[in-house]
């Protein structure tokens, strides 16, 4: 009797970290895809917020023409990337604009005249906070893939991965690792 009671209060604990085990890969498998729409989100606050700091800036930069080209480029780049959802597709393009704008921010501090216009401000105010925000974003995303992987291939969460069918996760490649 007491053998049974035993094999039975094994059994249990034995059930309740095999759930809790799959709901942590199930929860850590959404903050991730979480992570990713948040990625997409803010590049498109940041796709969003460029024709307003084009038309801003403009005047100031009439012999500038191929920036524009770039940065328009860089933006479509942005917006397919948000729409197929590729995380990595997300960071290239990320990656893309801010080469692109740039040397809209070296003419912005170097021109005393632009710094004045409270809408450029505001918009390049608005633009960093948004890099920043993608940042983090993207610093999430390789946390929550770290800690998934490390789940995958740690004994006996492994063993739970395998029976389940969770597998690693690619991560992200930093944008030094993308141009190679």
């Amino acid at each position: 009797m007491n053998s049974i009671l035993l094999l039975g209060g094994l059994l249990i604990l034995v059930l309740f970290y095999l759930f809790s085990i799959y709901n942590k890969f199930v929860t850590i498998k959404t903050r991730i895809k979480a992570s990713i729409q948040e990625i997409g989100n803010q590049l498109k606050r940041q796709a969003d917020l460029i024709p307003n700091l084009i038309a801003s800036v403009k005047g100031y930069m009439k012999h500038e023409k191929d920036i524009f080209a770039d940065i328009t480029e860089a933006r479509k780049m942005v917006v397919s990337a948000v729409q197929t959802g590729d995380a990595q597709k997300m960071v290239s393009a990320s990656t893309q604009v801010s080469r692109a704008l740039a040397p809209i921010r070296a003419v912005f501090e170097s021109t005393p005249q632009l710094q004045a216009t409270g809408t450029v401000s505001k918009l390049m105010d608005e633009l960093r906070d948004t890099a920043d925000k993608v940042m983090y974003s993207r610093r999430t995303l390789i946390d929550l893939t770290a800690d998934y992987n490390v789940m995958v291939a740690v004994f006996p969460s492994n063993l739970i991965a395998k029976m389940f069918n969770f597998k690693q996760e690619a991560g992200l490649k930093m944008p030094a690792e993308t141009e190679k």
